[in-house]
């Protein structure tokens, strides 16, 4: 009788096994698929700058003529107006350990186009939350630089800190949102200016295909290590 008892738990058993593995094997494959999809993407955007970077700086009166996201990663020069009083502290940037924002104005390079978002580079936070930086923005300045028009990110909660004062703290680059704010025409894309007062310190990409791909093979490993302890569990029960 105690066998006959049994024997309805060992099948529950089983089958929490099967769903248990399912799960955790999907899963798995999943995240090995991302990586290796982020891999790709990678190596595109790679590919993309190198190529753009042998073509050389692009005039910007081609800019409104195309795609922004085919502008991805072009070099762009010219001489910038900063449009005063305007500038944007990109919050949470850490460099060498501490705490700092990015500088973020919006210039003029040509009375046709829409005004144009520059990342100038990293300035040091104070030490007081309520306190920001001393800033020194030239009002003109040659620009020279790499367009960024994929931004992506994910924002969580309020953008943008409008005291009605400058400069103001933001979580993420919204051209579109700045644009609002300024009431005037905003380019979509950043201008990451490499040569400037403030740290330049961007990297158009973080983690190289090379390591995606490493940690596509390792989620995948782990899916069949999963379906190994799986099975000998499965057998061991028989």
């Amino acid at each position: 009788m105690a066998a006959l008892s049994l024997k309805p738990q060992w099948r529950l058993a089983q089958w929490l096994l099967v769903l248990f593995t399912l799960a955790a094997f999907l899963l798995l494959c999943k995240l090995s698929l991302w990586q290796w999809q982020r891999a790709d993407e990678k190596q595109q955007l790679l590919q993309q700058q190198a190529s753009w970077q042998q073509q050389g700086p692009v005039a910007w009166r081609e800019l409104p003529l195309a795609d922004p996201l085919q502008l991805d990663g072009v070099q762009l020069s010219g001489r910038a107006v900063w449009q005063q009083p305007a500038v944007w502290l990109l919050d949470n940037q850490l460099l060498d350990g501490k705490a700092g924002y990015d500088v973020v104005i919006p210039v003029l390079v040509d009375n046709s186009m829409p005004l144009v978002l520059v990342n100038l580079g990293w300035v040091a936070a104070p030490a007081r939350r309520d306190q920001l930086p001393e800033l020194s923005v030239p009002a003109e300045f040659e620009l020279q630089g790499l367009l960024r028009t994929r931004l992506g990110g994910v924002l969580l909660g309020q953008n943008l800190e409008n005291s009605g004062l400058w400069p103001q703290r933001m979580q993420q680059v919204v051209p579109q949102e700045l644009g609002q704010l300024l009431a005037q025409p905003v380019y979509t894309g950043v201008v990451y200016q490499q040569q400037s007062s403030f740290r330049y310190h961007y990297q158009a990409v973080v983690l190289p295909p090379e390591k995606h791909r490493a940690y596509a093979v390792q989620w995948a490993l782990l899916a069949l290590v999963v379906l190994v302890v799986a099975g000998a569990l499965w057998r061991r029960e028989l």
